[in-house]
């Protein structure tokens, strides 16, 4: 059995995440069923401790219960740590749909699921994710007032992948600007794996700022868009041939986690990895390998934190240019870390950490 990321997943693995990680394990733990509509979610709560957790609803075919068990679990911890990098009062969360959204979403099933965020009473914020939309949470809405991402007609910020993609970029000219002295991309060779929500945003700020781009999706309509647009931007033929390209200065994984692997880092021509997928390290040590390399890699959670700064503010009545001063904010966290990872003689990776990890217990302390 495998998750999503292609490492092997055991039920005793997942609970152990659960109950008694290194990271402290999760405070609550919500299996959902509707029989009528179908729905099966999972809704996981990694912690609380510096306000509501919260993150998105990610959608998805899973093969097997465990795998979406151990996927909601993965993501609502990297939530946690993405919050408190960002600075926001929110603690993590995250959950997952079990199921083909193209074959089985349908209001009555996104209804039952809002009843579902609703009876937790405010301890989790959903928003979107992959698989869902603004469209799917002004559904969700209307059984859960503790829903985000909500389209700008009924109340909400609208789409979160605009400040996502901007908040990535900051992180590469953040990593530009520690590696080469100068946050400009102009002239490096930037390669991107997934060009649908967040990557063909971050196409266009690549290209404004004078870099080369080379990108690809297993969606041959995501490349169409951007190509059609951007003739000039070269096309991979798979991800295996992009992170082998010659001449690549910066990898941006932009589609599902565990990119970053026994397999893809000994072969990766990039000196940089900053990308907006969550989870890119497919397991503990992968930070290390990059580092042996060489390779400067830009902790996912702190440069992808964009769209959960956006989200998060709709709360308290969304403002879009408030929300890209502190997706700005993203350039020095991200330089911030590396300089930790230096004192400190550990991975950028680690070092994210541990800056969470201490905002997380001094909450707890409270």
């Amino acid at each position: 059995m495998t998750d999503v990321t292609g490492a092997p997943v055991a039920t005793a693995d997942v609970l152990h995440t659960l109950f008694r990680s290194e990271q402290g394990g999760h405070e609550q733990v919500v299996l959902c069923q509707d029989r009528a509509s179908g729905l099966k979610a999972v809704i996981a709560l990694h912690s609380t401790a510096l306000g509501p957790a919260l993150g998105g609803t990610r959608f998805y075919p899973y093969a097997s219960e465990e795998e979406a068990v151990a996927d909601a679990l993965n993501l609502s911890r990297g939530m946690s740590y993405k919050n408190a990098m960002a600075g926001l009062d929110h603690g993590g969360g995250k959950a997952v749909i079990i199921g083909d959204p193209e074959q089985i979403k349908s209001d009555e099933l996104l209804l039952a699921y809002g009843r579902f965020v609703a009876s937790l009473g405010g301890r989790y914020v959903t928003a979107c994710d992959v698989g869902t939309y603004v469209a799917d949470m002004d559904v969700v809405a209307r059984e859960c007032r503790w829903t985000t991402g909500r389209s700008p007609e009924n109340g909400g910020a609208g789409d979160s992948s605009v400040l996502t993609a901007f908040g990535v970029f900051q992180g590469m000219r953040a990593s530009a600007q520690h590696l080469w002295g100068d946050p400009s991309l102009r002239g490096r060779k930037v390669g991107i794996a997934g060009v649908g929500k967040v990557g063909h945003h971050l196409v266009e700020h690549l290209l404004r700022d004078g870099a080369s781009v080379v990108i690809t999706d297993v969606r041959d309509e995501s490349v169409l868009r951007i190509t059609e647009r951007h003739p000039e931007v070269a096309v991979a033929a798979d991800t295996d041939a992009l992170i082998r390209s010659e001449g690549l200065d910066v990898y941006a994984p932009c589609a599902l986690g565990g990119a970053l692997n026994d397999d893809s880092v000994p072969v990766m021509t990039a000196k940089v990895v900053c990308g907006a997928a969550n989870n890119q390290l497919s397991h503990p040590g992968v930070e290390k390998d990059l580092a042996d390399r060489g390779i400067l890699y830009a902790p996912d959670y702190v440069v992808n934190a964009g769209g959960v700064i956006q989200v998060a503010d709709e709360l308290h009545g969304f403002d879009f240019e408030r929300c890209r001063a502190k997706a700005a904010k993203i350039f020095d966290t991200t330089l911030s870390i590396f300089a930790r990872a230096k004192d400190d003689g550990i991975p950028p990776a680690a070092a994210a950490d541990r800056i969470a990890e201490q905002r997380i217990s001094e909450a707890r302390l409270r």
